[in-house]
Formats: structure tokens, sequence, C-alpha cells
């Protein structure tokens, strides 16, 4: 079955590579290469995991929302969605370079290679959320804790 999830990633569209450069660009634009790449492998893991939606897009911007439609403030999965500040990269560079690790680990991650060990899940060291109790710790890369469900 994930064999068949994975193949469907295959054919990611512009829009949802968009949405995953823009989750490394907020989540880890000031890590390592690596620290980016495994950010994206979270998405792409969540992608595959029937616990979660189905596309790049529906991962990134899950979460409650208001009548509006504008997300509820601190509740999304990835804090950068719902911190009430633009989600529109202003620095050029650091976009560039998001776009280029998006492409680079999705790549990867096609050709079958995770660098966080099936990690759905992380956290910076510097909070302590609850449900990590409930998942394996996989790893520490720079200043994020991947964890993955067993």
């Amino acid at each position: 079955m994930k064999e068949l999830l994975l193949a469907a990633i295959t054919s990611l569209s512009p829009v949802d590579i968009e949405c995953v450069a823009k989750n490394v660009y907020f989540e880890s634009r000031n890590q390592s290469h690596l620290g980016q790449m495994a950010v994206t492998h979270v998405v792409l893991n969540r992608v595959v995991d029937d616990r979660y939606p189905n596309t790049p897009c529906e991962v990134v911007y899950q979460g409650p929302t208001h009548p509006s439609g504008f997300p509820k403030r601190h509740k999304c999965q990835f804090s950068w969605y719902c911190d009430g500040l633009s989600d529109v990269p202003i620095n050029r560079e650091m976009w560039l370079q998001s776009v280029d690790i998006a492409i680079q680990a999705i790549s990867m991650y096609e050709s079958g290679y995770d660098v966080t060990e099936g990690s759905t899940h992380y956290h910076t060291y510097r909070v302590y959320p609850n449900w990590r109790h409930s998942l394996t710790k996989t790893m520490q890369i720079d200043d994020h804790i991947f964890y993955r469900w067993e």
C-alpha cells in the first residue's frame, strides 16, 4: 500500500511543490541543508500516512479555520501558517534555496531515501509538546527533534 501512495508523490503539482517549499522556508530556513530536507520528509511522510491529508498542501495547511476560512491562531500543524504573520516569503535568496531544497528532498524521497526514518512530527528543542510522549523519537537535526508513530 505504501508503494502505491509513494507513486502518487511522483506527480506532485507545482502548487504542492510550492507548499512544501513554503514549509521549508518558514519552518527551517535557518537550519542546515539536512535539517531543511528533514522538514520536507516529515510532510511527505504525512502524505503517505492514512492519519493525515493526501497532498502536501493539505498537510501543510491542516488545522481548524474560522468561518472566514482563515486559520485559527496557533492551532495549525505547522506554526508559521497560523501565527498571524504574512505567509509570503520576503527573502528572495532564501526562498529560491527553499524551493531548490524542497525539489531535492522530494526527489530523494521518491528514490526511497527518508532522512527522518519515517518521522511524521517534529518540534524545536525549545518547546515540549505533550504529544511527544506518545511517539518514538528518531533523531535530532539542528534545532528540531523528530518523532514517528510505532
